[in-house]
């Protein structure tokens, strides 16, 4: 049985000019990135990349339609590699780049075609949570089913993850505060997988409490604090993608992708929403497995007992940035049972690799109640 891979090199550098050089960005290279981020640090260097900016295709997280419209304009262009440079929407939709040309990304979600690798991919996380630099998977909102789907396929594996923490010194803090909470998120979620491994676990466990570290220093010095651990909380991310990468993730992503497919939550707002709530399920229906060492750690990291771990949690999480209601995004009560359908239909990947089985009871009620 396969414990562990890491097939993704990664690089670090002080700044995106040094990147440049080493990698000799040049012609034969597509840059997917935001126009921010273009202006701020690439556009002085004359780089003779092709540029593609993602606001040209729209707002928020990859939609099927947002990516085929880049696919379409890209088609006739030459390039060796693409180069994502930005947060998880471009990582994301940079992995579909790479792959054999396809006209309706679905019908590569839908697995209706073969996934091919056929370029370099190189990535740039310029957030600190998706880890998508060093995973298989990828994300989309396909428009036409309401809800978000993933493709696993080691085809979409980057080559390179660079991590450059000037790239991260414009982050507003609201974009840090979901990113890093959806960092924490998969690296719990991937502890409790059952495809975790001592391997996994030794990631999960840094990444926790680099992590827990730093947002317990916020909670007491302010939001400012954060912009003093930028690189080791590109690290801590870098961290969880390596182990759930590895090993997956579970319910608190299954449950996430219908409120954002519908009301276009972002994905780490969307995480945060269930994260405790799961967990705490999860608890309650099999304590005695590995989620006692995973409330143990969280445990010592906040300074109290193990039944006290999910309310100092949510206490500490709150510090960060205010969770809400499900009907805050529109949700109605009529969607508690749509989701829950939604779920256990199109989420079984992910429901599978939940820590306990989830019934359609217990997923009903955790939409119910946080509702």
């Amino acid at each position: 049985m396969q414990l562990f891979k890491l097939k993704t090199t990664v690089s670090r550098f002080d700044t995106f000019a040094e990147f440049a050089c080493t990698f000799d960005l040049g012609a034969n290279d597509l840059v997917l990135t935001h126009d921010f981020l273009y202006k701020s640090f690439i556009e002085r260097l004359g780089l003779k990349c092709l540029f593609v900016m993602l606001e040209k295709y729209g707002q928020g997280e990859p939609s099927d339609e947002m990516i085929n419209r880049i696919i379409a304009d890209v088609a006739n262009s030459k390039y060796d590699r693409v180069v994502a440079i930005g947060g998880g929407t471009v990582i994301d939709v940079s992995k579909l780049l790479a792959i054999n040309f396809v006209t309706n990304v679905a019908d590569a979600f839908e697995r209706k075609v073969p996934i091919v690798k056929e370029k370099r991919l190189i990535t740039v996380p310029t957030t600190c949570g998706t880890g998508s630099e060093m995973t298989n998977i990828t994300i989309a909102e396909l428009k036409s089913k309401n809800t978000k789907m993933g493709l696993a396929d080691d085809a979409l594996l980057p080559d390179d993850a660079v991590l450059i923490p000037e790239l991260l010194m414009g982050l507003p803090f609201k974009f840090f505060a979901f990113s890093a909470i959806d960092a924490l998120i998969h690296a719990t979620e991937s502890y409790v997988s059952p495809k975790s491994n001592p391997y996994t676990q030794m990631y999960c466990r840094e990444a926790i409490s680099i992590i827990v570290d730093v947002f317990s220093n916020i909670a007491a010095k302010g939001a400012d604090y954060y912009k003093e651990r930028l690189e080791d909380m590109l690290i801590a991310s870098n961290y969880a993608g390596i182990a759930f990468g590895n090993t997956g993730v579970g319910a608190v992503h299954a449950l996430s992708y219908p409120l954002g497919g519908v009301y276009h939550v972002p994905h780490g707002e969307a995480n945060y929403q269930f994260f405790t709530k799961v967990f705490k399920l999860y608890s309650e229906k099999k304590p005695c497995g590995i989620i006692r060492e995973v409330n143990s750690l969280y445990a010592k990291l906040l300074n109290t007992s193990e039944d006290m771990v999910y309310i100092k949690l949510d206490e500490l999480l709150g510090h960060m940035i205010s969770k809400n209601s499900l009907r805050f995004y529109g949700m109605q009560q009529s969607d508690i049972d749509s989701f829950t359908g939604s779920v256990l239909l199109g989420q079984q990947r992910l429901l599978n690799n939940n820590y306990a089985p989830f019934s359609e009871d217990d997923i009903r009620g955790i939409y119910t109640e946080l509702f």
